[in-house]
């Protein structure tokens, strides 16, 4: 579904150049669940953007579905991430002023095309699915990192992605609910069919993913694939 050709990212900082990533392959199937780790500062999260179409690469290119994302203009390339991608990331980014219903709509929203009755119904659904029900007019504020992050999942997840694009899902959240929150998001993967990249620094369950690699000062490498994955 995806792949990553020869991605290179740099960065001006200080005067100086700086290689985030250096010439990262990485071919993500449909309905794989991709672990990428490795320390701080490695390049995971610039390679996850880059590769969600969040930040264009100095050199490489990524195809999805066998088209180059970064061919796209600003606004086409919105709206593929719009309709085949959803985003978790560890501070969950939930708009303060908006309920978490209203939360989890938005993308729906900016998609447009459908009645608001339709998207308030499939966003509900998906509340009560991940298990925040009975939160649905809350604020963020009154919300544990837990159901935070669970509504982000639901916001993800409303456009019906093909793929899951998660930086450092559960960075915030204690060994317990990081692993209901792996357990939610694998049973949506195998549900729906739907793609998974995670990249954290923290350990993630075997029988999460389907690939493992590890990334450090800017370079990827594969380190192995699930037997019967």
């Amino acid at each position: 579904m995806i792949i990553a050709k020869g991605v290179n990212k740099t960065y001006r900082f200080g005067g100086g150049i700086v290689r985030a990533v250096k010439g990262a392959d990485l071919r993500i199937g449909e309905g794989e669940r991709v672990y990428i780790h490795g320390p701080s500062g490695a390049g995971k999260s610039t390679l996850l953007h880059v590769i969600g179409g969040l930040s264009r690469p100095t050199g490489g290119e990524v195809l999805f579905r066998g088209k180059d994302i970064y061919s796209l203009g600003d606004g086409k390339r919105s709206r593929l991430r719009n309709r085949h991608f959803g985003f978790v990331f560890q501070l969950y980014h939930l708009l303060p002023e908006l309920s978490v219903l209203e939360n989890v709509m938005l993308p729906a929203m900016i998609r447009k095309g459908e009645p608001v009755r339709g998207m308030r119904s499939r966003a509900a659904r998906l509340l009560e699915f991940v298990g925040m029900g009975g939160r649905l007019r809350h604020r963020p504020s009154r919300l544990s990192g837990g159901e935070a992050q669970r509504t982000a999942i639901a916001r993800a997840l409303v456009n019906e992605p093909d793929v899951l694009f998660c930086d450092e899902p559960t960075g915030n959240l204690d060994s317990k609910m990081s692993k209901e929150i792996y357990r939610l998001i694998r049973y949506i993967s195998e549900k729906n069919a739907m793609s998974v990249v995670v990249v954290s620094h923290r350990k993630v369950d075997r029988d999460f993913f389907h690939s493992e690699h590890v990334m450090e000062d800017g370079v990827l490498q594969k380190e192995g694939t699930i037997d019967g994955a």
